[in-house]
């Protein structure tokens, strides 16, 4: 009896188990589904012809297939004069990969001081890397904007480029200071012991374990500067406008919004983001096993 009592006390343990994996599943599918839709909602909709979109009975599929949204968005000016989305994209591209090489540069060497050498005043600087990090960029907004003004650097895509470096490499030494400091010293000191300079030891032991933060901060400052809208709307006009600001100009108090060109060109702004993301992914994963592996 009292062993009939453990085995079904087991199954229903088993059985209750179960359920709740089921449960876990299920909720994580309908978040998976809620997170996903509004993009596919988009790219269904930049294939939609616009009569069609706005409707009482909309289509979940692109009955109506029409290439006609992407041509709009492709050759569309943000105003008479001013800039499309190829020349848009590349001011994007070029401020977004300046921001991701010089503030990693600027971010890594601030992070080897701060996780392996000890000056004074070192924490005093990492407190007000974190404070300067929680200060919302548009409270400095008329601040920012009078500076670059002095500067002579408005409507230049070099403004533009400080303001988001100066946004990004708080966070950005922050987060190497995590991996700087996951990194064993001994591991630089056991190179030494086998003949390495300190410089051989860090650069062929600590900087191959320290590669997948870079790339994951990397990725973070790309993202952020990329999807940047407020101040490049703020710094920008005419022929310098990035992508964000480019796509506001869609919408116009004279005339109607053309909301398949709106959805097109929102689908072709996050493509490179998109690509970016799958290119860099497989090389961080494969710094990480790197890592572990020389670990």
């Amino acid at each position: 009896m009292i062993g009939d009592g453990g085995r079904l006390g087991r199954r229903a343990g088993r059985a209750k188990g179960r359920a709740g994996r089921f449960g876990l599943n299920v909720f994580a599918f309908i978040v998976i589904v809620c997170s996903i839709f509004p993009v596919y909602w988009m790219v269904n909709m930049s294939f939609t012809p616009p009569n069609q979109i706005i409707s009482r009975n909309p289509s979940f599929l692109p009955f109506d297939f029409t290439w006609k949204n992407y041509v709009t968005a492709w050759t569309r000016e943000a105003a008479p004069g001013q800039t499309d989305f190829p020349h848009a994209l590349v001011s994007s591209l070029t401020v977004g990969l300046a921001v991701v090489v010089v503030g990693a540069i600027i971010a890594f060497l601030a992070s080897i001081a701060i996780a392996r050498f000890a000056f004074r005043g070192r924490y005093v600087f990492i407190v007000s890397v974190l404070v300067v990090q929680m200060v919302p960029g548009e409270a400095m907004m008329f601040t920012i904007y009078n500076m670059i003004d002095d500067w002579r650097l408005m409507n230049t895509l070099i403004g533009l480029f400080i303001v988001h470096l100066a946004s990004v490499v708080p966070f950005t030494i922050w987060t190497l200071r995590g991996f700087v400091r996951g990194v064993p010293a001994e591991l630089e000191e056991a190179a030494q012991i086998d003949g390495c300079s300190k410089a051989q030891a860090f650069w062929k032991v600590t900087f191959p374990l320290l590669a997948p933060g870079l790339v994951a901060t990397g990725i973070f400052a790309f993202i952020q500067s990329w999807n940047e809208f407020l101040m490049a709307l703020l710094l920008l006009k005419g022929y310098n406008l990035t992508l964000p600001p480019w796509l506001n100009s869609f919408q116009s108090a004279t005339e109607a919004t053309n909301w398949g060109a709106v959805m097109a060109g929102s689908t072709l702004i996050a493509l490179p983001v998109v690509i970016f993301f799958l290119f860099v992914q497989g090389r961080m994963v494969g710094g990480l096993v790197s890592g572990a592996v020389k670990g």
